[in-house]
């Protein structure tokens, strides 16, 4: 699988990642037995590189991540993991679950918003603690909608200490709007915006801001969410985008994109999973899944290869915007 190295520094990415919220019980309950599978599975396909944070499962995710890649050598795979929430015990003791936040676990914790410095640091010891490693590759601050001022003067001058001290490789921003993410790489030095559901067959908000400025500086950006809370992969009333049920006109634009793939032979699903790919500053797509046959299926879609002809016909139904960059089409086979 092919490797990309993140922005300015030495990380390297697989151009597929797995992000590892379904590890952490993501609306429904995973079995140990199955997360470990689902790592293995990714593992055998080529993925290197594994996206969790303490927000999935209240730490499950990044407990169950730790555990199946022990024993591995640690210079092998890239992990990315996430700041921005402490996990405080809950006064009410575990009681109920964790559903309202999307997590079907014991609340035995409760999340802190935390975009300090010692939040960072404390955020990140309690991470490595989980995952039973003594680094990670990549930190990220996560959402940090409604903390702009302190993530950009406290949080982000403690991760550019730490990438200045080798303790973490690159540092950058997960979110799921674009306009934050482009202000921070035009006034910070990350390496890396992981941008959510806003550079996608459906949505294309990146282009216009955080994938011009990540190119313009050398800076390199993860797409995640391609298939818009999984509107992408079937189309049809009911079908949730955003996380709510997809209001009816995205709807019939996600039933014109199926259209179009369906007319030449091409699932849905590989056109969004190899879109985001044609832009040049596009390093990884990263995908959630929580069983190995999703990960096998995931994979065999993003080998597919998509005609050219698919995104002329989404330009002509001006489903994609002129000037859009999409993946060339592989040769068939080597010239002689």
């Amino acid at each position: 699988m092919r490797t990309a190295t993140l922005g300015g520094s030495t990380v390297r990415v697989t151009q597929l990642a797995l992000g590892c919220a379904g590890l952490g019980n993501l609306y429904h309950p995973v079995t140990d037995e199955a997360a470990l599978a689902t790592v293995e599975a990714a593992w055998d396909a080529g993925i290197r590189t594994f996206d969790t944070a303490p927000h999935y499962g209240l730490g499950l995710s990044e407990r169950r991540l730790g555990a199946a890649l022990r024993g591995r050598p640690r210079d092998t795979y890239t992990v990315s993991t996430k700041v921005g929430r402490l996990l405080a015990p809950n006064p009410e003791g575990g009681l109920g679950d964790d559903l309202a936040h999307g997590f079907a676990v014991p609340a035995t914790h409760r999340r802190v918003w935390d975009f300090s410095a010692d939040g960072v640091l404390r955020s990140l010891e309690a991470s490595l603690e989980r995952l039973g490693l003594d680094r990670v590759d990549i930190v990220l601050l996560h959402d940090p909608d409604d903390h702009a001022e302190q993530a950009l003067r406290e949080a982000y001058p403690a991760l550019e200490r730490l990438r200045a001290e080798g303790v973490v490789g690159a540092i950058g921003v997960g979110m799921n709007q674009s306009a934050l993410p482009a202000r921070f790489l035009r006034e910070t030095d990350i390496d890396v915006v992981l941008l959510a559901g806003r550079y996608t067959l459906l949505d294309q908000d990146g282009l216009a801001d955080v994938l011009p400025e990540a190119a313009a500086r050398g800076r390199s950006v993860i797409i995640g969410g391609v298939f818009n809370s999984g509107l992408l992969t079937d189309p049809r009333p009911g079908a949730t985008y955003d996380y709510a049920p997809a209001p009816r006109p995205v709807l019939d634009r996600a039933l014109r994109l199926l259209t179009v793939a369906e007319r030449h032979g091409v699932p849905l699903r590989a056109a969004a999973l190899r879109f985001p790919s044609g832009h040049p500053a596009v390093a990884s797509v990263l995908t959630g899944a929580r069983t190995p046959e999703e990960v096998r299926d995931t994979v065999e879609q993003l080998r597919r290869p998509i005609p050219d002809t698919v995104w002329e016909e989404l330009r002509a139904e001006e489903l994609l915007a002129p000037g859009t960059p999409v993946p060339v089409a592989r040769p068939s086979k080597e010239p002689s």
